[in-house]
């Protein structure tokens, strides 16, 4: 319902600026063009920061992130007879949540280094809303991606902790 009356609303306010574009007063007009120059903005900047998240992505972030869990782990790992057999369990499930997240992210990383699939017979133009799925839906497994790790990485943070303790 609430959704429903956004659209609605986002709508209106959207025929109300083409309105005022086209055949409003010299004041209204103006106020549309200004509207729509910051629309343009708020567009560039991001799409602007999705370049830049991806620049990231395809720099590794995500990578170094998980060599350093590796590390640590391993750490714990040759300490393991001053640590108790509960640590030892977190420690392997932390292992298989980090394996999980590498898996996901050479699958993510697989995506998007493949090239575009070929049309069959007939000459078919791209279909762009495919395309703007496709890169949507990379962005939310991105997104998603980008929480688990935080999530992972305070967990270990958390099992750091307890083992020196």
């Amino acid at each position: 319902m609430v959704r429903s009356l956004l659209k609605l609303a986002a709508v209106l306010i959207a025929a109300m600026l083409v309105y005022n574009y086209f055949f409003g007063t010299s004041n209204e007009k103006e106020n549309s063009r200004k509207v729509f120059g910051q629309m343009r903005g708020v567009v560039v900047s991001v799409g602007d920061l999705l370049k830049s998240e991806r620049a990231k992505f395809d720099a590794g972030k995500y990578d170094a992130a998980l060599e350093k869990l590796g590390g640590a782990y391993r750490a714990i790992r040759d300490q393991a007879q001053h640590v108790d057999a509960k640590v030892l369990k977190r420690l392997d499930d932390l292992e298989n949540r980090k394996a999980s997240l590498q898996q996901e992210l050479d699958d993510i990383n697989q995506e998007d280094n493949s090239p575009p699939s070929k049309p069959g017979k007939k000459t078919q133009r791209p279909d762009p809303k495919a395309a703007q799925e496709k890169a949507a839906n990379q962005q939310r497994r991105k997104e998603a991606l980008q929480k688990e790790l935080e999530a992972l990485l305070r967990d270990s943070d958390t099992l750091l902790q307890d083992a020196q303790e």
